[in-house]
Order: structure tokens, then sequence, then C-alpha cells
């Protein structure tokens, strides 16, 4: 457990920074802001990396999230080189919706007493969902922007953030509870 909270709080901590980032530098598509596209999948596939090899329930879920983000990263290069700002939202609202979808049923996989209800992760999952939905539609209209990654990214960190701090709290709890 203590490992998987571990790579909870980086995975958060890094996708804060990453937003704050992107918040400063999203507009115009350039060479760095497209770099900053293709890390952020990236960082999930480490992420992710170091779940499986943690051992965590849900690992088969979690190599098929590794390999979907790989080739978003890859997609978002190829979409920014291609075609701009539209393409690029389109590919990161597809990857949203499926990764989403994984990491709400990982959550469901992974709710037991050591682990907690997941709430935090449930919650990302549905909103990765919801919003990858609502991008499709930005991506095809007449004036795509890459704001809404932003507030994206910086609630996707948060919720990372809070399960860190829940597991945080169920193991001291939990040593308390051996402690007396």
């Amino acid at each position: 457990m203590s490992s998987l909270r571990r790579i909870y709080l980086v995975r958060g901590l890094v996708a804060l920074v990453w937003s704050g980032a992107f918040a400063l530098l999203h507009t115009p598509l350039t060479g760095l802001v497209v770099a900053l596209l293709v890390i952020y999948p990236l960082i999930d596939v480490v992420a992710t990396l170091l779940d499986v090899r943690a051992g965590t329930p849900g690992r088969t879920l979690q190599v098929f999230n590794t390999v979907l983000s790989g080739l978003a990263a890859v997609g978002l290069g190829a979409a920014a080189a291609a075609g701009g700002v539209g393409p690029v939202l389109f590919v990161f609202g597809l990857w949203a919706i499926v990764s989403g979808l994984a990491q709400l049923v990982v959550a469901l996989r992974r709710r037991s007493p050591e682990l907690g209800r997941q709430w935090p992760l449930l919650i990302a999952g549905t909103l990765s969902v919801i919003a990858g939905g609502s991008y499709i539609p930005v991506a095809l209209g007449d004036s795509p922007s890459l704001v809404a990654l932003i507030m994206y990214t910086a609630a996707g960190g948060t919720f990372f953030v809070v399960q860190a701090g829940i597991l945080a709290w169920k193991s001291r709890r939990a040593k308390v509870s051996l402690d007396r």
C-alpha cells in the first residue's frame, strides 16, 4: 500500500505541475507545447508501469492502459504535426474516454478495506470519460482550443493526491489499531 500511495502522490503532483506549465504555454501550438502534450500520457505510462510492478490489483487492465497511453503520446505528436489544435484535442478526447473507462474498472477492482473505496479515482475516471466526450465535438468545431486540458489535468492530479492522502490516513489508522 505504501508504494501505491507514493505512486499516486507523485503522479498527482506531476500532473499538477504539468497543468501549471501548460496553462502558461498552451497557445500557440509551439514545439514546446507539443512536447508537453506528448509528455502527459507518458507520465501515465511511467506511473502505470510502477503500479503494475508493485503488484496491485487490476494489473492486466493497467498493462492495457500503458499501451493505450503510449499510443496516445504518439497520436498526439502526429496530430499536432498533421493538423494542429483540432486533431490534438480529438486524440486527447479519445484517450481520455478509454483511459477513464480503464481507470474506473481498476478503481472498482481495488475497492477494499486496505485500499479504501477509491472514490477519488472513481470520480476522476468518470470525469475523464465525460471530459473526453466533450472534447470531440469541440475538436470538430470551428475554433477548437486546448484550454480545457488545463482543468482536466489539474483535476486528475488533485484526485490522485487526494487518493494518496486517503491511503496515508488508512495506513496510520491501521497502525494505531495494531499498536493498541
